[in-house]
C-alpha cells in the first residue's frame, strides 16, 4: 500500500497506474483509495491520511469548488502527487516533533496528551 496526505477542502481527481491514466474499462473497477480515519492537525490546517493500492503511481488533487458567495481561497487549480508515501515514511510523519495527530475522535499531542473532541 501506498498513503498521501491531504488537506481539508481538496479533493481526488485523476488517477494514473503503470499503464497511464487508470482506465476503470480495463481495470474494470475503480482504483483503491481510502481516506483513513487519522489526520494531521497544523495551524489552518487538517490533512487527512489516504491509502491507495498499489497498481496507483500518480493521483491529481485539485481544490473543492468554494459554496456559492464563498470567495476561492486558493489560486492553484490542480497538483500531481507523483511521491506518494510508503507507510514507514507515514509513522515517521506521524512521529515528527510537533505533530498534532487526530484519530476518531481523540486528538493526540505531541506531549502523549489525548484530548477528546
Amino acid at each position: 500500500m501506498k498513503y498521501f496526505f491531504l488537506s481539508d477542502g481538496w479533493t481526488i481527481g485523476r488517477v494514473w497506474g503503470a499503464e497511464g491514466l487508470w482506465n476503470e474499462m480495463a481495470w474494470r473497477r475503480q482504483p483503491k483509495i481510502e481516506q483513513m480515519d487519522l489526520c494531521l492537525i497544523e495551524p489552518e490546517e487538517r490533512m487527512w491520511l489516504y491509502r491507495v493500492e498499489d497498481a496507483v503511481l500518480m493521483v491529481e488533487v485539485k481544490p473543492l469548488a468554494p459554496e456559492p458567495g464563498e470567495p476561492a481561497a486558493k489560486n492553484i487549480g490542480q497538483v500531481v502527487l507523483k511521491r506518494l508515501i510508503s507507510g514507514d515514511q507515514v509513522v515517521e510523519r506521524l512521529c515528527a516533533a510537533g505533530a498534532t495527530c487526530q484519530l476518531g475522535g481523540a486528538i493526540v499531542e505531541p506531549t502523549g496528551t489525548n484530548e477528546q473532541i
